[in-house]
Parts: structure tokens; C-alpha cells; sequence
């Protein structure tokens, strides 16, 4: 299964992005910049200004290409967009660019080469793992085991080769885990096959701060920060298996294996120690069973001086997750598997609201903007609806034509929507080959 093939996995919540920026970056921050994979989780707080249709012939702001190609989620910062992608035939090129928001002008490109080339293959990521930004510039992590830093102009900060420093990179389908970060530091997942690592680095210097094991199972999930009373713990997840580390020291402060099929989705923090947690098992994605039961909110309780467990606060009854994390707003949650049946669950009992169907298989996490849901087709097709108990569909736009909606994939040959930023009331959507800006 291609798990690699979905920009996986989230980053910081608004209040720790807050608390990460230095006085005099915030100044040039907006409240809606995407600063990280998915934004952490976090929803845009309205809807207003963003565009609830378009078409192939309208609503289309502008539209960009890409260097290479790349499963990666965007990251915005001010009126600037920033994007990875790979190219040739081994991956042996390494590609960040930004874009204007606005107008889609290319303001730059930054190439590297990649220090483990690897023949490119529909069944090996390419460029998944998703950057992160703050008022100092663009940080990227390539599958390869590069790692570059970028002002905000392109001028190169600083780069690190992980497989110099800590030997070869194997794993299956590749790497897809996106950047996490604070102030000072960027956290590195390397779930390689054998001597898995996290990395903190220094976000001025590259140089290693803390190293700390992996997992040492299979994951294409990301690295989040989960508040946790006054402080944050550095959250891993990979199937069987989810373990906390001290994000200052890589210390491991807990382990919990009582969860299967989490592989992909990436926790979501809740505030107060709670996350909400995706899993599916296999092929059978479409509910039920024992891969629903990994389906949930979990709780991280204790103290540093007795010790921190985790149970489950509630588990789902037939919600299954596939590529795509969950998320949740205003009391709700919503699961979609990869063949695009949603799911909405009371978020504090797990209490079944409605199982539907959409337009498309979904792998890409949706999205919250406001009191709207946009749900992503690997198609092209964005489903929008009311963020409420009931199944309320707005509104179905399609971003290119396509012949057969139904069966599109990599491997097809026909294109695939990775991944999709809100920012400024611009709505951007990341194929694996281009950029479209959706705007009214």
C-alpha cells in the first residue's frame, strides 16, 4: 500500500507558534500564515474571504509549475509560499521554491543535490516530507537524509547531510515524516529500517542538539508537539506503537502500545494532554472491527516526578482513518479513509453522528476553515461542507478535468492532489507537479 503517497502528519499549535516567534518576527506574521505540515492541526478561525467554488474555467487565481514533483504540503509565511520537490531520474535533484501569494509570481529556486539518489519509483516517497517557516525562513528535510535552511530570500543558512553524519537511510516506500519545531530547535524523524533517530537541531546553526532513538517500527507519520500542562511533549506514532520525548532533551518520558494500524495519520493535539489518534488496518479501510477500536482520543496523564501513562479517553466504533490524519472543531471530529467515507464523532464520547459517503478517495487530511470542511479527492474533486453533526455538502468543485474521476493514482499516470494550505483567503492546492491558488 502506498502510504508514502499522502502528506502526512501536522505540526505546532497557534499558541506555541506564537510563543516561537521572536518580537521581531512577529511583526511581519499573520494570524493565518501556515507556518508547518497542516498547520498543527489548528483551524483557520473564519471562513470569510475563501472561495466556496470554482471550477476548471473559474476560481482559479492562478496556477503554477513545479521544478520536479513532490507529495510535500506547502508552508506559507507573509505573502510567501514555500514548496519542495525532487527531479531526475534517481531523485538526484533537490528543489525548495517560493511563490507570491497573491500572484503566483516565482520569486526563487534553491537546488541541492541529494546525497543517497535512489531510483524514482511510483512506490517510493518523493519529496514528502513537508517544510516548516517562521520570520527567519524555510527549513526543508528531503527523504535523501538532506536537511537545508533558507532565508526568506533563498540565500542558504545553513545544510546538514544526515547520511554523512549518521550513515544510510533505508525504509520502506521511503521517508514522509514532516519537520516539527519551537523557537530554537527543528525536530528530524528518521524511522529508517534499522537505528531509527529524532534529531533536534539547532534552528540558527544545524548543528545536533540532542539525538534520541526512533521508534524502530513502521510509520510515515510526523513528529507533533502535544501540550501538556505548562509544557510540551514531543509525540511519535508508528504502528503498535507511541512514545513521548521530552522536546528539550529527547528523554523518553512514556511509551503506549495499546494500538494498532497507526501508520500514517499523525496526532492531533486537544489541549489539556488529549490527542486524537488515526489508524486503519491493511486493506480494509472501510470501517469496522479492531481497526475502528485504534480509532480515538487519547489522554497523556501524570506528572514528571511520578510518571506519565496514557489511556484511552474514548475509541471509535467503526471510524477508520487512512493517509489523512483526523480532525476535530466546536465539539466534533471527523475520520476519512481512503475511500472517502467521512465520519463524524462526538469529540469528548466518540458518540457516532453519521458515516457518508463522498465524491472521491481521499488522501490528503482535510481541512477546517471556519464553520467549513473541505475534503481533498486525490482526484482534484474538493468536497466543502458545514462543519456540523449533520452531513451538509456545500458545495463539489473540481480542479482539472479528468476522465475517470474515480481511479486516479500515481501509478495511473493521471495527476494527484497531495496536500492543501489556507492562508490570507487563499486557498492552495498542491499537485504533485503544481501549484493551484484559489481565490474569489
Amino acid at each position: 500500500m502506498q502510504r508514502f503517497l499522502i502528506r502526512f502528519d501536522m505540526r505546532v499549535s497557534r499558541s506555541l507558534i506564537l510563543v516561537a516567534l521572536t518580537a521581531a518576527s512577529l511583526a511581519e506574521v499573520s494570524a493565518d500564515d501556515w507556518k508547518s505540515f497542516q498547520n498543527g492541526g489548528v483551524p483557520i478561525a473564519s471562513d470569510a474571504g475563501y472561495a466556496a467554488e470554482w471550477s476548471p474555467e473559474s476560481g482559479i487565481a492562478w496556477q503554477q509549475p513545479l521544478a520536479g514533483y513532490g507529495q510535500s504540503t506547502p508552508v506559507v509565511m507573509g505573502n510567501r509560499i514555500f514548496v519542495t520537490s525532487v527531479s531526475g531520474d534517481l531523485k538526484e535533484r533537490l528543489h525548495v521554491q517560493a511563490f507570491d501569494l497573491k500572484t503566483g509570481t516565482a520569486l526563487w529556486k534553491f537546488d541541492t543535490k541529494n546525497s543517497s539518489p535512489v531510483k524514482s519509483t511510483n512506490y517510493v516517497s518523493k519529496a514528502a516530507p513537508s517544510p516548516v517557516c517562521d520570520g527567519n525562513g524555510v527549513i526543508a528535510l528531503f527523504e535523501g537524509g538532506n536537511v537545508v535552511a533558507l532565508t526568506s530570500d533563498g540565500a542558504r543558512r545553513w545544510e546538514r547531510d544526515l547520511v554523512a553524519d549518521y550513515g544510510s537511510i533505508e525504509s520502506r516506500h521511503g521517508l514522509s515524516s514532516s519537520l516539527e519545531q519551537t523557537e530554537e530547535l527543528v525536530f528530524v524523524w528518521i524511522e529508517r529500517s534499522e537505528e531509527p533517530y529524532v534529531l533536534a537541531l539547532s534552528k540558527k546553526t544545524g548543528k545536533t542538539v540532542w539525538k534520541a532513538n526512533g521508534l524502530g517500527v513502521t510509520s510515515w507519520s510526523s513528529p507533533r508537539l502535544v501540550p501538556v500542562g505548562e509544557t510540551h511533549h514531543l509525540v511519535l506514532s508508528g504502528i503498535g506503537r507511541i512514545s513521548g520525548l521530552d522536546p528539550s532533551t529527547g528523554k523518553k518520558l512514556w511509551e503506549f502500545d495499546g494500538i494498532s494500524g497507526n501508520s500514517t495519520p499523525t496526532p492531533v493535539p486537544l489541549g489539556s494532554g488529549r490527542f486524537l489518534i488515526g489508524a486503519t488496518v491493511g486493506r480494509g479501510e472501510s470501517g469496522g472491527g479492531k481497526a475502528a477500536e485504534s480509532n480515538g482520543v487519547i489522554q497523556i496523564s501524570g506528572s514528571p516526578a511520578d510518571g506519565f501513562k496514557l489511556d484511552y479517553v474514548w475509541r471509535a466504533k467503526s471510524a477508520t482513518s487512512s493517509f489523512g490524519s483526523p480532525i476535530a472543531h466546536n465539539g466534533l471530529a471527523w475520520f476519512v479513509n481512503r475511500e472517502g467515507i467521512l465520519y463524524c464523532l462526538d469529540a469528548k464520547t466518540g458518540d457516532q453522528k453519521f458515516a457518508q459517503r463522498t465524491a472521491s478517495s481521499v488522501w490528503a487530511t482535510p481541512l477546517l476553515i471556519g464553520d467549513r470542511l473541505y475534503l481533498f479527492g486525490k482526484n482534484g474533486t474538493t468536497t466543502i461542507l458545514n462543519a456540523s453533526a449533520e452531513f451538509d455538502v456545500l458545495a463539489e468543485n473540481s480542479l482539472w478535468e479528468t476522465e475517470h474521476p474515480g481511479d486516479q493514482s500515481e501509478s495511473s499516470g493521471e495527476p494527484v492532489l497531495y496536500a492543501a494550505v489556507a492562508s490570507d483567503s487563499t486557498l492552495v492546492l498542491r499537485r504533485g507537479d503544481r501549484l493551484f491558488a484559489i481565490r474569489p
